[in-house]
């Protein structure tokens, strides 16, 4: 009995002191910007990064992207390494780290799905600054929906109490005010009208106005020049999952892979796709590889209506697992099953081939659905084999 005394008291006071302690490295860093939405987080936070280094302030960043990474003041990253499934007490870890490394500005990237999860993690462990709600997309409905204002909802969880917000998402905008005048935050719609094609050509991947509007908003209002900014932007890592295109020369045909797997949700595929389209001829064949999860259900649902309905391409290759789901949703939905290979079982070898036959004289292959996975070694196999493309 007196031992689970000591031991409850003994609990109770590391949990004080860890509290306490927690909160004198969230005020040790002046500047703290925590980075929510539904597609663009990592290049947003990648972005915000380099920019606030373009105007040199000591700053470091956290993506929990396609590969979870911490980008350090000197522009040098390390991978994040975890024992199990990832978990937001991560965030705690990276505070310690920033205070360490005396940092002025931390630029971390939501890494919680779950409402009630983001509401922690702004509110009990970033206690940000400087907010920034990237959009809104049908994406992960089953955890933040079922409606996409549930969405909107669950990501303005991380909306910061004295603080701002920036956001490119116009429709539910009012929102994110809403809860913003709750909180005493002020929040600012962000246009990328101002952001020239002259601006974007200093990057060599395919970066979305967007986000770079929002990245330079951010920078701005903590006090970067955007000539600074952008600059620093420019000379910024790019995430693994952003949107690439490498040309592949096999004997006399020519097949342009674009990497879109990390893209997820069927608005952020349609935007891609019309991006793409000064790309396509008569010529080149378009073929789109989806890659499967068993564990993303509801993704593999919204994919299935996605090339069923908005994506004209030419043949469709199915990969990964559950590609029987999709599959058949896509035929039901009125997809030629002609225009599908059911690829499920094949090795990445074996889907490059298949690429390779649908191919005439050229194509262009375009990978969505999921990148972690199987995503991972066809892109590897792809890429591998060809030059990336400055776009």
């Amino acid at each position: 009995m007196i031992f689970t005394v000591v031991l409850i008291i003994f609990l109770i006071g590391f949990g004080v002191w860890e509290y306490r302690s927690h909160q004198k490295n969230v005020l040790s860093i002046p500047l703290r910007v925590h980075v929510n939405g539904t597609r663009g987080k990592s290049s947003v936070t990648r972005l915000i990064t380099g920019g606030m280094r373009g105007g040199g302030i000591r700053t470091m960043g956290k993506t929990t992207g396609t590969k979870p990474r911490i980008i350090y003041p000197g522009g040098n990253e390390v991978p994040i390494f975890r024992v199990g499934k990832a978990n937001i007490i991560e965030q705690l870890k990276i505070l310690r780290n920033a205070v360490m490394h005396e940092v002025h500005a931390l630029v971390v990237e939501c890494m919680a799905v779950l409402p009630q999860n983001q509401l922690l993690a702004e509110h009990h462990m970033i206690h940000s600054t400087v907010g920034v709600i990237t959009n809104v997309r049908a994406d992960h409905l089953d955890e933040m929906g079922p409606t996409i204002e549930d969405v909107a909802r669950s990501l303005s969880n991380t909306i910061p109490k004295n603080g701002v917000v920036f956001t490119c998402e116009e429709k539910y905008f009012p929102i994110f005010e809403e809860v913003g005048k709750k909180r005493n935050c002020q929040v600012y719609l962000v246009r990328h009208d101002y952001v020239s094609d002259e601006m974007m050509s200093g990057f060599s991947y395919v970066e979305h106005k967007d986000n770079v509007a929002l990245a330079l908003a951010v920078c701005e209002h903590l006090g970067v020049s955007h000539v600074e900014a952008l600059k620093g932007m420019h000379r910024a890592l790019p995430d693994p999952g952003v949107l690439r295109i490498f040309t592949i020369h096999h004997y006399e045909k020519q097949i342009e892979f674009v990497n879109a797997f990390a893209a997820n949700d069927p608005d952020s595929y349609i935007i891609i796709w019309n991006m793409l389209k000064n790309r396509f001829n008569d010529q080149k064949k378009v073929v789109v590889l989806v890659n499967c999860r068993k564990d993303r259900i509801q993704r593999t649902e919204s994919l299935a209506e996605l090339i069923a309905k908005n994506l004209p391409a030419d043949h469709f290759i199915l990969v990964g697992e559950f590609t029987t789901a999709l599959l058949n949703r896509a035929v039901a939905l009125g997809l030629p099953a002609s225009k599908i290979s059911n690829l499920a079982e094949e090795l990445p070898e074996g889907v490059f081939q298949k690429v390779v036959s649908l191919t005439d004289t050229s194509s262009i292959v375009i990978g969505i659905g999921n990148i972690v996975g199987f995503g991972e070694e066809i892109l590897t196999n792809f890429t591998n084999r060809g030059k990336e493309l400055v776009y």
